[in-house]
């Protein structure tokens, strides 16, 4: 059964009338350090070519931390979405929050997203065919026709702009050919995975107007067995589409219109009970309650002195919400070039961007209707960049530009909390705008031969808007419903402010060798403030104020051996400062219910610093082996929180305390062997990755909030014939089907909300060129 809510709630500054009706988400990591397995016509290293400074340059010339990642090592990879990269890149955590997956959780050198709704912003930015993707809900890029993504770590704030205080992950489909050609993709594995790929090319104006259709579909069973009546839980089931339009009337102007759509219909968010005697949503393992087919199962996280483990079997429960999490996306951009102007090399991208989620949760994860939420989002993003590379004489290259974007949101949150108070929910209601523009400059200049300045700066304006409401229901039977309960009241609140910043940067790096580059550089970042929507009292809508992040970097690149060895190393100090840190807490509400409070602090400021080290190596041809290891310290400097722990104020000194997502060591290992075998060539890969132990969604560095270390290793082996047309692989991941815990939100007195990593993976994949 569908449930939508009609658009019959309204948020007005004069009067507030709300008027609810029914109705009805192997392997290799061969370019784990952002090289590409392929040997050149020396039988070494081949060079790749990025734009991770908006500008085509060999990767191994940037002077920043930045890897590649191919398109052909993230079909190796079956790296479905950005996601499926976790583990193959130094210093970058990537997942979804446990119960709304459709949110992208980035985290590099510790800095990452705090909450999953819009309001809360990114701090690493999501790039997808040079357009910024404004909300992090719907993030998770989907990796299909891909010709590499590229991630940058540390503060991008003049290239990129506000909100890359992290970094920057670009991803660049590919583009148009121009001449007629395509290929076919099957993957079919476990868990009933099918997935179904095409792209074609064809000309439509010989040399003058090129078309490409790309298509994907991912699906497969959940790995989850619900309790109430054992079927699967966590099912994917995805389809999308991209068109493509490349104009090309002379050897200096083109443009490419791109037009898409995203259908996901998965099943709902899983969360897996976690609570301990005692707490508010605890149910004894073995209970078996009325209405289910299998007792309760194990406790995750037995006693909350100790971190949680999973289980062998992985169980939870979804019992009175649909299984359901839609999700709909289009998008439609426009990317000019013009070359060889007056002015430079002039590129305009204009983009437009609209989404819509609905999605169920049983957030409690037990037979008991204790605790689930409805929630709706629908938002848009409309961007316009404008900028030109000029060569201001043989010395001096500019970049100069602007961009201006343009965002709105609106989501509603009906969670009934039938734990706390028998018949009571609570609609939350949001509506935000938001817009920015902003002017940069980058320059880069050559001192000597070899050694190279480069400086930039950019100015930001921004203002955002929010509208939030809170509204109470009691049940007159004592059972939560999503509609038509009674209304016991509520508020609206608003907020607007304004925001002016400059970001920038300098540096310099020189070229000691042919092959060896040497750079440092300092660089201011921010992200941007703004409000908090989804409140319980009025003054937590805040506003909250930017955050700022100062990096100093210094790292030597090498290519070694006449291009047979690779070896990069950075290493890195960050001031951060002002931190944007979600509180959560509980406190009794007008009637006497303990109800949920959300707020974002600028809690002070942060110390990270480490080092990252990534190797390749080709000792003969055919073979490649790669290694990377990074080491991360992120710790509060000065953090006095300010609590309510059920309704009483008290202040902890969280100083010393470690970042969320910011593990101390992190490693990959892998090999790659390409040989001919019989009539064709066979190429055999295998990965080894590692993540240390880490804290999660807890400031307090709490036990149940720790996250145990990960090992994984995934492997594939592929052959094709000596035309290349086709070919067939085996591919697996998590070899070794270690069963670990993603994510724990620790909820002291209430319980801690677990989600389970992946289990293992294989499958077999047959791909066809034409």
């Amino acid at each position: 059964m569908r449930y939508d809510y009609p658009k019959t709630y309204l948020l007005n500054s004069s009067k507030v009338r709300i008027a609810i009706t029914a109705s009805a988400i192997a392997l290799i990591s061969s370019t784990a350090q952002a090289q590409e397995t392929a040997s050149d016509d020396r039988g070494g290293l081949q060079e790749i070519v990025v734009t991770a400074q908006k500008r085509a340059e060999n990767l191994q010339s940037v002077p920043i931390a930045v890897s590649a990642v191919t398109g052909d090592s993230i079909e190796k990879l079956q790296a479905v979405n950005l996601q499926g990269l976790q583990g193959t890149v130094p210093s970058i955590q990537i997942g979804s929050f446990s119960n709304t997956p459709n949110s992208a959780v980035f985290t590099i050198r510790g800095i990452g997203v705090i909450d999953p709704d819009p309001y809360a912003g990114n701090t690493v930015s999501i790039v997808l065919d040079g357009v910024p993707q404004y909300f992090n809900m719907g993030a998770l890029v989907d990796l299909f026709d891909v010709e590499r993504v590229e991630i940058l770590r540390g503060p991008q704030g003049t290239l990129f702009g506000a909100n890359t205080t992290g970094g920057a992950v670009n991803v660049v489909t590919r583009q148009p050919t121009g001449e007629f050609g395509g290929r076919a993709e099957v993957t079919v594995g476990n868990w009933k995975r099918l997935d179904v790929k095409a792209t074609v090319d064809f000309p439509i104006v010989e040399g003058i107007l090129a078309g490409k259709v790309a298509a994907m579909h991912h699906g497969r069973d959940g790995w989850i067995t619900n309790i109430i009546d054992g079927s699967d839980m966590g099912s994917v089931n995805n389809t999308q589409v991209r068109t493509y339009l490349k104009f090309t009337p002379n050897d200096d102007f083109r443009a490419t219109l791109m037009g898409g759509y995203e259908r996901s219909r998965n099943g709902a968010p899983i969360v897996v009970n976690g609570g301990v005697p005692g707490e508010a949503r605890y149910v004894a393992p073995g209970t078996l309650l009325p209405g289910s087919l299998l007792p309760q199962y194990a406790n995750p996280c037995p006693d909350i002195t100790q971190r949680c483990k999973a289980p062998n079997k992985y169980y939870s429960a979804n019992d009175g919400v649909p299984d359901m999490s839609d999700m709909d996306t289009y998008r439609l951009n426009l990317t000019m070039n013009w070359d060889n102007t007056p002015i430079g090399d002039i590129t305009s991208i204009t983009a437009y961007k609209h989404f819509k989620v609905t999605e169920f949760t049983d957030q409690n994860a037990t037979a008991q209707i204790a605790d689930a939420t409805y929630r709706g989002t629908k938002a848009w993003q409309f961007s316009q960049e404008l900028r030109t590379s000029a060569d201001i004489n043989d010395a001096i290259n500019l970049q100069i530009g602007g961009n201006y974007m343009k965002t709105h949101y609106d989501q509603f949150q009906n969670f009934l909390i039938q734990f706390a108070l028998p018949g009571f929910s609570q609609l939350t209601l949001q509506d935000q705008d938001n817009w920015s523009g902003s002017l940069f400059a980058h320059t880069y200049i050559k001192l000597t031969e070899r050694l190279k300045l480069q400086a930039g700066a950019r100015y930001t304006h921004e203002k955002t808007s929010m509208q939030a409401g809170v509204y109470n229901f009691l049940s007159s039977d004592g059972v939560a419903k999503f509609f038509g309960s009674t209304p016991l009241g509520g508020f609206t609140t608003k907020g607007s402010k304004s925001w002016d910043k400059v970001g920038w940067k300098v540096g310099l790096d020189y070229q000691a060798t042919d092959d060896m580059l040497l750079y440092g550089y300092y660089a201011r970042g921010f992200k941007s403030g703004g409000f908090v929507g989804r409140i319980t009292l009025p003054q937590d809508i805040g506003p909250f104020n930017p955050e700022t992040v100062d990096t100093f970097e210094a790292g030597i690149k090498a290519d070694w051996f006449d291009n047979r060895l690779r070896t990069n190393l950075s290493a890195f100090y960050t001031n951060y400062r002002d931190m944007q840190v979600a509180q959560v807490y509980w406190v009794p509400n007008e009637q006497g219910v303990l109800v949920n409070g959300n707020t974002i602090l600028n809690a002070g400021k942060a110390e990270i610093k480490g080092f990252e080290f990534e190797t390749t190596i080709v000792p003969i041809d055919g073979l490649t082996l790669t290694g990377s290891i990074a080491y991360l310290d992120a710790k509060y400097k000065k953090f006095n929180l300010n609590e309510i722990i059920l309704g009483e104020p008290t202040t902890r000194d969280l100083s010393g305390y470690h970042l969320q997502n910011a593990p101390k060591w992190a490693g990959a290992a892998g090999a790659t062997y390409e040989f001919r075998a019989g009539s064709g060539k066979a190429t055999v890969s295998i990965n080894y990755n590692y993540t240390g132990k880490k804290y999660n969604t807890s400031l307090l560095n709490t036990p149940r909030a720790t996250v145990q270390p990960t090992h994984y290793v995934n492997g594939n082996i592929e052959w094709s014939p000596e035309s290349e047309k086709w070919s067939i692989g085996l591919w697996g991941r998590n070899l070794f089907d270690n069963r670990y815990i993603s994510s724990v939100y620790d909820a002291p007195g209430v319980y801690g909300l677990v989600n389970y990593a992946p289990p293992r993976e294989f499958g077999a994949t047959f791909k066809y060129n034409f």
